[in-house]
């Protein structure tokens, strides 16, 4: 009898499958790759069809090459192991656009690499055009950087430089004398003016200060932005990254506009609005919807400390090799609170960046307060780069359900010089992947481009081994706190589009699923992790189309 029963149930799923298969037809077969899907119910597969933008089915040859049709394009992988396109929860695109054809900084190791870079650069500008981007660093060297650098290289154009975190900058003369900054300039709070011992600002602007220089450099035209914008989407295709949340992109939402009209749009685009002009978006949303496949939004961003390298984000307890200094917050916890709550009860989500252990301990007090008093629903909170948690607030997050927006390239940077800033106790809650996993968290990785490349597989790569850039920790910084590449995987795909609300269309292979996916030279689940940082992403696939292939160039 209940073998019978059993039977009755499934001949009717069976035929349907049977029925579906022999009437459905594709535009493109993927066959005799090594697929990791995503899906738990179905890990890996050897095949994929696609029909339009959209996979219509995934399994071993002969079952997907039931739906080959007459005009189907059949393209033999030979092997080549495929992922879902690569989600990238935190980027700058606008910046990085245009830091890609600025001046370049991140490797000018001396003083004098610094000045002969901008001197060469300044030279290919007409007087007057600005120099901007830049992403030094400035990790050993004696002092910070000082407008006398560059003031006499640099005598027809104006330099506002910034740090490769994006929290400090240097102004040469000639921008601050365009922004009438001098030592009669009072202090800004949220930010820093750094002074000489005679009161004169030295060149060097932290957080909200950097608004003095900011204010006076003239607006890209709509040519500059669109193709910065398009640079940027080429970059990111040729990293696998075919989605990613712009947390800054609603200033430049109508750049985004104009590259979609023209074609020329290979990235689906998640993009934020400020905090503190939440109802801008409520009432764009009422009036548009929150989008569609390609550019969606729905969340607002906010701040609520600095950066590490910076000595702005806000600590518990003071630096350790500054120890009058705690950090600072950029924006008041009343203000903070007021924004989150109100944009809250008008159903959008709120991503708020946070650094330091305070900053972290403030946000998810407000992010508790302001669920306990709007009552339950969806709203997944995140805190963005989670860097320096204090131990008691880890188990926070998964209790909260705010997901951990992290960078873990930021981990193989920062792990270079961490611990003279914070001391050994601190940095064992830093960048704290697998102890946030096992308490329950959601992770969702990104760069942060322009402030980190945007490089997923750099990324799994520091996830997995946590080897510092400068090769002095082989077997990890803080090794206790590494992850799986699976798990890493799945903080750069299925976890980053749940972090944008967008689960069901993408983040796995599967049918009904948005036909996003990339093509990588070696099957990363089972080579030694080390070796990924040398893995080659071979082609990148959005909505059944190729739009980036290595080609020949290995």
């Amino acid at each position: 009898m209940k073998k019978t029963l059993f039977l009755a149930a499934v001949i009717p799923v069976m035929m349907a499958v049977a029925c579906n298969s022999s009437t459905q037809t594709s535009d493109m077969i993927i066959t005799n790759a090594r697929i990791w899907t995503g899906n738990d119910t179905q890990p890996y597969a050897e095949a994929m069809a696609v029909s339009g933008d959209t996979i219509t089915a995934i399994g071993s040859n002969r079952e997907v090459m039931k739906f080959k049709s007459g005009a189907d394009t059949v393209i033999d992988l030979g092997g080549r192991f495929v992922v879902p396109g690569f989600i990238d929860s935190h980027i700058h695109m606008l910046q990085g656009g245009e830091n890609l054809a600025s001046v370049q900084l991140r490797d000018a190791t001396t003083q004098e690499l610094f000045i002969s870079r901008i001197k060469e650069y300044a030279a290919t500008l007409k007087p007057g055009e600005w120099i901007l981007g830049g992403d030094w660093d400035g990790k050993g060297w004696e002092t910070l950087p000082h407008h006398d650098w560059i003031d006499s290289v640099t005598p027809d154009n104006p330099v506002f430089v910034s740090r490769l975190d994006g929290h400090m900058a240097l102004a040469n003369s000639a921008a601050m004398k365009l922004a009438r900054v001098d030592r009669k300039v009072k202090d800004v709070s949220g930010g820093t003016i750094e002074r000489d011992a005679s009161g004169e600002p030295t060149g060097i602007f932290k957080d909200n200060a950097m608004d003095l220089i900011f204010a006076r450099v003239p607006s890209s035209s709509d040519e500059e932005i669109d193709r910065a914008l398009v640079a940027a989407m080429k970059y990111l295709a040729s990293n696998g990254v075919t989605s990613a949340h712009s947390v800054d992109a609603a200033a430049y939402a109508d750049g985004i506009a104009r590259v979609r009209a023209r074609g020329e749009q290979i990235t689906r685009i998640y993009y934020l609005q400020t905090i503190s002009r939440w109802k801008d978006l409520k009432h764009k949303i009422e009036r548009e919807g929150k989008g569609d496949n390609w550019v969606s939004t729905g969340g607002v961003k906010g701040f609520v400390d600095g950066s590490l390298g910076s000595h702005t984000a806000a600590f518990i307890e003071p630096y350790t090799d500054l120890p009058t200094d705690t950090g600072l917050f950029v924006n008041t916890e009343e203000d903070l609170y007021k924004w989150i709550s109100e944009s809250d009860k008008a159903g959008l989500q709120v991503v708020i960046h946070a650094i330091g252990d305070r900053a972290i301990n403030s946000l998810l007090n407000i992010y508790e307060r302001v669920a306990a008093e709007n009552g339950e629903r969806d709203r997944r909170f995140r805190i963005e780069h989670s860097q320096h948690i204090a131990p008691a607030d880890i188990p926070r997050y998964g209790k909260l359900k705010v997901i951990a927006s992290m960078q873990p390239y930021h981990a193989i940077d920062d792990g270079r010089w961490a611990e003279e800033y914070i001391g050994p106790e601190r940095i064992k809650t830093t960048y704290a992947f697998r102890s946030l996993l096992d308490t329950g968290a959601t992770l969702a990785f990104g760069s942060d481009w322009f402030v980190a490349p945007a490089t997923p597989l750099e990324g799994i790569y520091a996830a997995v081994t946590r080897r510092t850039l400068d090769g002095k920790n082989p077997d990890g910084w803080v090794p206790e706190q590494k992850i799986t590449v699976t798990e890493a995987l799945r903080a750069y795909t299925i976890h980053g589009a749940y972090a944008s609300f967008e689960e069901n269309i993408k983040g796995t292979l599967e049918p009904g699923k948005l036909a996003d996916f990339v093509v990588l030279d070696r099957d990363i689940t089972a080579i030694d992790p080390v070796e990924i940082w040398d893995t080659k992403v071979q082609q990148t696939w959005v909505g059944g189309r190729k739009v980036f292939d290595r080609g020949g160039d290995k």
